[in-house]
């Protein structure tokens, strides 16, 4: 046990690089500036990234700035699961985000995906209507990035064979951003 948690940290440690301390950077930035000009953010993922997704919009609505009531305006697109089912009997799985966006997004918002592969159809979907809309498109990848690290305009890519150590990442950055903004918020308002 002590080796498996000895490698697993050391796995952790070893896929930051300045490449991706700067691709949080430009993510931070654009979240700070989303929440001063009032723009929304969108993030998604699927499986265990759909999770992270619903656990970091809690955290940028709440965590940012407790109990003012003045949160980041975000929207975990796999959350309301009438409306997933929904899109995805009618339309298509590929289609759950980008439908969604196509009726919410305005240019200038932000969207934020989670993947391991990079390669999920409704994930490359959602870029695709993104950039399309003008938004400022993330993605939070692992293993090679897929297809989705040449879609996002600001891919933060983790070469990572492991999807749970992907998916720990994913939160890792989420909550360094979350932290950052708290910070941020609170300098600003003293």
């Amino acid at each position: 046990m002590k080796d498996l948690i000895s490698n697993y940290v050391s796995r952790l440690e070893k896929v930051f690089s300045t490449e991706n301390i700067s691709a949080i950077e430009t993510l931070a930035e654009s979240l700070w500036d989303a929440w001063k000009t009032k723009k929304t953010v969108y993030i998604c993922g699927n499986g265990g990234s759909a999770g992270n997704a619903i656990h970091l919009a809690n955290d940028f609505n709440y965590g940012i700035d407790k109990g003012k009531g003045i949160g980041l305006r975000i929207e975990a697109l796999p959350a309301n699961s009438s409306v997933i089912t929904c899109i995805a009997n009618d339309e298509g799985y590929e289609f759950i985000f980008s439908q969604q966006l196509q009726v919410k997004a305005d240019a200038n918002d932000v969207l934020i995906v989670l993947s391991g592969s990079g390669n999920s159809p409704n994930i490359l979907k959602a870029l695709e209507v993104g950039n399309r809309l003008g938004m400022k498109t993330f993605a939070i990848l692992g293993y090679s990035g897929g297809k989705a690290k040449s879609l996002a305009q600001h891919p933060i890519h983790f070469a990572i064979e492991d999807m749970q150590v992907s998916e720990d990442l994913q939160l890792i950055v989420g909550h360094i951003l979350m932290q950052w903004m708290y910070k941020k918020g609170q300098e600003s308002n003293s």
